[in-house]
């Protein structure tokens, strides 16, 4: 029994011994590269430079750059949660022949590219568009390309949980007498709570750092923050400006994590959970049948419109319909490709695959540390592991060529790719896994502790078990992830690395009809490659437990 209490007193000291690894590799890739990038910027000659700081809070134009970065991201996240969550109520709660296939379609609007979004929306939403509306350069073409890009973290994030909260709890209200307004309002939210604020604080994370959108739908006009910061990089080679912005966009988005993580922590409640195809049936009443294919309905119109409309310009031709772009590319065309679409293809699987690996064990190590407590050390790690998602891809990828030349120069090693993508993949990792994590009952491990069971086989034989469908989502967020991130990539990327996306951008600035068949043509490439990614991802099920 000594020996049991003494584990018991020694779990702080295990938390600290998980977070060595995650802060480790977060210091190196993200911390140091971070900091000499914004040591360049900011102070060149060793002093630093107030001036460009000030300028960012002085200037009217950079004010409204940041006003307009934060409401935007506002609203575009209020919009996301309300047009989604029946969705993710719909996918959690009801079985219905093809679930798995729209369910694993959601994502792959989250990993395009964004200037393939960009570019479809303009497409759809120009003048010459199928809805005979023209709303370039409007702020309205922004928020819908935005809830249209992060529709899939509502629908996978809170729906992942909803589909494990035991539909006993709803019925013994329902029972009391209560509505269903007030049922979801009073039961069902309050238990959802940790989940919709780790969606909802990922969807601000992408639309407050949103490039390719903003700047193709809505121009200069419109720009965020991270737009900002490429025009003063590359447009004036303004670095302290930039610099300064990248601090700023920091600063904004560290404050933002830690309110979320202090307001996670208060909503968080233990709480028994079942297994997904436990709590999942089929729709019995005519009302339900009705939202169930209203919401199926929608959710084809509103994302696959956008990505039929890819597949009809990639079939355009001069001539009409064809082949005639998909052939080009078998044939290695287009003069900006220095590879073939068969090897950039392959490029992009293999990073992707190692992102996800690192990602994994990254985000595990550090959804432990984070789910066992609720100290100081737990609110510090939370938000320093969603710090990449708020920082500039341009500064990422300006950080990792400036800094890792030493001990070793891996500047120009493939490694670097997939390191770069599983910065950003690894808060998807912690947020699919936090909050199930928190709510598995203390008293399971206690007991597998007294029993004498080490520290390994208790994250074996209990967390893992219940975590598994968790640890699946994230898997395979962070493989979509990397196959679509673009921004670190252009940076980074080598001829004889070249991925899907930046070749697909490559093709884009090419002018003329041909180029931009053929770049919709490699889009859908990657669209249909997603597709076979997630579905198999979505297939691959482990054993899950029943309550617990």
């Amino acid at each position: 029994m000594d020996r049991n209490r003494n584990r018991l007193t020694r779990l702080p000291v295990r938390r600290l011994a998980l977070a060595v690894a995650p802060a480790l590799f977060l210091g190196f890739f993200f911390v140091y590269p971070l900091v000499r990038i914004l040591q360049a910027s900011l102070a060149p000659s060793g002093c630093l430079d107030l001036a460009a700081v000030a300028e960012v809070f002085t200037r009217g134009s950079l004010r409204q750059v940041v006003w307009f970065t934060l409401w935007q991201a506002t609203v575009s996240t209020i919009l996301t949660v309300v047009v989604a969550l029946p969705a993710a109520w719909v996918f959690a709660r009801f079985k219905f022949p093809g679930r798995d296939l729209l369910r694993a379609g959601l994502t792959i609007p989250f990993v395009l590219p964004t200037v393939v979004v960009g570019a479809a929306f303009l497409a759809l939403l120009g003048p010459s568009g199928p809805l005979g509306v023209d709303l370039r350069r409007t702020i309205w073409a922004i928020l819908i390309a935005h809830v249209f890009y992060n529709y899939a973290v509502i629908v996978r994030t809170v729906g992942g949980l909803w589909a494990h909260l035991d539909p006993r709890l709803e019925e013994a209200s329902r029972t009391l007498g209560a509505g269903r307004v007030r049922t979801f309002c009073e039961v069902t939210l309050p238990l959802l709570s940790p989940a919709l604020a780790a969606a909802s604080s990922m969807v601000f994370l992408f639309t407050a750092t949103s490039f390719g959108v903003v700047l193709i739908l809505g121009g200069l006009s419109y720009a965020t923050i991270e737009v900002e910061i490429w025009r003063q990089t590359t447009s004036f080679l303004n670095l302290a400006v930039a610099g300064a912005l990248a601090v700023v966009q920091l600063v904004l988005v560290g404050g933002i994590l830690w309110l979320y993580s202090r307001y996670q922590e208060r909503v968080t409640v233990q709480q028994p959970l079942r297994a997904a195809a436990d709590t999942a049936r089929r729709p019995q009443t005519w009302r339900e049948r009705a939202i169930v294919g209203g919401v199926i309905v929608f959710t084809g119109v509103f994302l696959g419109g956008p990505l039929l409309l890819l597949v009809e310009r990639s079939l355009r031709t001069v001539g009409g319909y064809g082949f005639d772009h998909y052939r080009t590319l078998l044939q290695g065309g287009g003069g900006a490709l220095v590879l073939s679409p068969y090897e950039a293809l392959q490029n992009s699987l293999l990073y992707s695959l190692a992102a996800t690996v690192i990602s994994l064990v990254i985000g595990l190590l550090a959804a432990g540390v984070i789910a066992r407590g609720r100290d100081l050390l737990s609110r510090g790690f939370d938000v320093l592991l969603m710090l990449p998602l708020g920082t500039s891809a341009v500064t990422i990828g300006l950080g990792f060529l400036i800094a890792l030349d030493r001990p070793i120069d891996i500047r120009t090693s493939p490694i670097l790719i997939p390191l770069a993508h599983s910065l950003v993949a690894i808060p998807f990792v912690v947020r699919s896994s936090v909050p199930v994590l928190r709510a598995v009952r203390e008293q399971l491990r206690e007991a597998a502790r007294v029993l004498g069971a080490s520290p390994l086989r208790v994250w074996r034989e209990v967390d893992l078990p219940l975590v598994t469908r968790s640890v699946m989502v994230a898997g395979g967020f962070a493989f979509a992830i990397s196959l679509g991130e673009f921004g670190a990539t252009a940076l980074i990327a080598r001829p004889d690395t070249t991925t899907v996306p930046v070749a697909i951008y490559r093709l884009l600035s090419q002018p003329g009809r041909g180029s931009f068949g053929q770049a919709m043509a490699l889009a859908t490439i990657l669209m249909i490659v997603t597709a076979l990614s997630i579905v198999l991802i979505e297939r691959v099920r482990v054993g899950e437990a029943g309550e617990f």
